[in-house]
This record gives structure tokens, sequence and C-alpha cells, in this order.
């Protein structure tokens, strides 16, 4: 298929938009087109397919489920069920509250929190494409110990207190689909509503991916994030901040970084503070946490991807 796909982003960028190969422009352009169509190919068909086996599972045994008596089963259950759900940091929310309303203890939903938008099948797929399977084993298996120890840590706190007074749904609906014609209408319905929400942090993604690709030197970002600077991994989780996108949006970026010869562990904690941190993320929360609990949970969690960048960067 993606052949076809490089094919096909050829003929447009050389044919049609006539631009004179081994130039910048068409570089960047050429980069922009394939990566575009071939992200937005994988995201539906796996949110598609993610969104089948999640109609199996009801919202209310979910919950169930998290609340495990053993604290960590359910951070870990918690964690997994982070990676198969395609949110980003902003629309992980809103489940995030439903645990807690459910009564899911504080530490675990901290977890899913951390996970689903951290790590999950489309990230582990790109990255596994695009780096290979070492690379995307050590990703998904250090994001799942960042989310576990955040749960955790923040749940041996006991800062329940911090949490902001909220109206509760109680009567939250809870659907059962009867037969496959209505999964596969309800994969379709929620698949669309994700797409809408990504799309444009996707395309600004790899579009940023693509000017760096077609004219960001090699010696700017070596300068600053090589692998000779010590202070490269903290710097590129304070930078990653301010920005915000998912994974799968983020990915061509990470990939052309590294190209530009900055480090793995300084790229891969660089998506990791993009995608687990953001500003949008903290402005959602400001309105159901108090503003030492969300200093608490970044701290926690940035200092967990500072380390993971560490070890990325020692082992490979």
């Amino acid at each position: 298929m993606f052949v076809f796909i490089k094919i096909f982003t050829d003929f447009v960028t050389f044919n049609l938009f006539k631009l004179q190969e081994g130039t910048r422009i068409a570089e960047a352009v050429n980069f922009f087109i394939y990566d575009t169509i071939k992200i937005f190919i994988l995201l539906t068909v796996i949110i598609f397919i993610i969104s089948i086996l999640r109609s199996f599972l009801p919202k209310e045994k979910i919950k169930k489920i998290l609340s495990h008596k053993n604290k960590y089963t359910g951070h870990f259950l918690a964690a997994v069920f982070g990676i198969i759900t395609p949110f980003c940091t902003c629309s992980a929310i809103p489940l995030f509250l439903g645990f807690l309303e459910a009564g899911v203890p504080l530490g675990v939903t901290f977890t899913f929190l951390v996970a689903s938008p951290m790590i999950n099948e489309v990230a582990a797929i790109l990255l596994i494409s695009t780096f290979g399977i070492k690379i995307g084993i050590i990703y998904i298996l250090s994001g799942l110990i960042i989310a576990i120890i955040s749960g955790l840590f923040i749940g041996h706190l006991q800062v329940e207190s911090l949490i902001e007074n909220l109206d509760y749904n109680k009567n939250s609906s809870n659907t059962i689909y009867k037969n496959w014609s209505e999964r596969i209408n309800y994969a379709k319905i929620y698949t669309l509503k994700i797409i809408k929400k990504v799309w444009l942090y996707i395309i600004i993604g790899v579009g940023l991916g693509a000017y760096l690709h077609g004219y960001i030197p090699t010696d700017f970002l070596a300068q600053y994030a090589g692998n000779d600077k010590w202070y490269a991994v903290p710097f590129a989780v304070i930078l990653g901040i301010p920005l915000y996108s998912n994974a799968a949006g983020i990915i061509p970026l990470i990939s052309v970084l590294t190209e530009k010869g900055v480090s793995i562990g300084t790229t891969l904690a660089f998506m990791m503070a993009v995608t687990g941190l953001s500003f949008p993320e903290f402005m959602i929360l400001k309105r159901i946490m108090k503003p030492k609990l969300i200093i608490i949970f970044a701290s926690i969690v940035g200092f967990g991807i500072i380390l993971t960048g560490y070890l990325f960067n020692f082992i490979l």
C-alpha cells in the first residue's frame, strides 16, 4: 500500500506541481504529501478496529475492571487500556472524569490519563515502521512504566482534596450494542469524530516535519540538541510542553529530527512531552483540579520522561 502512496506522491510533486527533484521545496512537499496520506490511512483503519473492540466493553464494565482490589493490577490495566484508546490528552479527560465519577481510585485514573495520549497503537506502529521493532518495544515499555509509577505516586500522596467538586452526570448512558450493524455504525461515527478532532494537529505536525526536512540544516538542530549536549533531553521536554499534538501527528517530526542528528532518546522525550504534557491539557484540567495537583502531575510525568530520554540515549 505504501508503495502506491509513494508513486502517487511523486506524481503529484513532480508532475502536477512540476517541482524540480532535489530542491528543498520539492523534498518538503513530497514529504508532506506522503506522510499525510500514510498517517490518515493508518489512523482511520486503526481507530475503526479499536472502536469495534471497545464496543464489546461497555463503560461501566471498564470502570469495574479498573477498580481492581489489587492496586498494582488496577494501574497496569489502566495503562493498557490507555494504550488501546486513540485519545489525545484533551479527549482523554472526559473518560478520566467518568472514572472519577465511578469511584475508580484517583491514582488509577491518572495512570490512564498519562498512558492514553503518551503511548498508543498508532505511535507504536509508526515508530516500528520508521525506527524498527526495538525502538517501538522500548517506547511502549517506558511509557507503561512512566504511567504506572506516576499513578502509584499520585495515589500514595492522597491528594483527593485537590480535586474540585464537580456535578457529575450520574445517569450517564451505558450503550449496549446488539449486533454487528450497530457496532460498525458506532465505529464509523467514532472514527469520524476522532479524525475531526485531530486532523488539524496531524497536518501541523507533518507540516513542521516537512519544513524541517526541506529547510532546516542539520547543524542548527545539532547545535542545541546534539548527542554531545547533556541538557538536550530536559531542553526537549521543556520545548515540547507549549506544543500540542497527538502521537500520530508528531511522529513525522521525530523522524526528521533524528535524521538531522538529534539522538533518538532526545526526540522521543520531545514526543512524550508534546503528547503527555501540554498547555491545552493543563487549561482543561484547571477546571477540575487545583493548581497544586496540576503541578504535581506535570512534575512527576516530566521527570519520568526525562529519565526515559536519557535511558534511550544510553541504550542506543
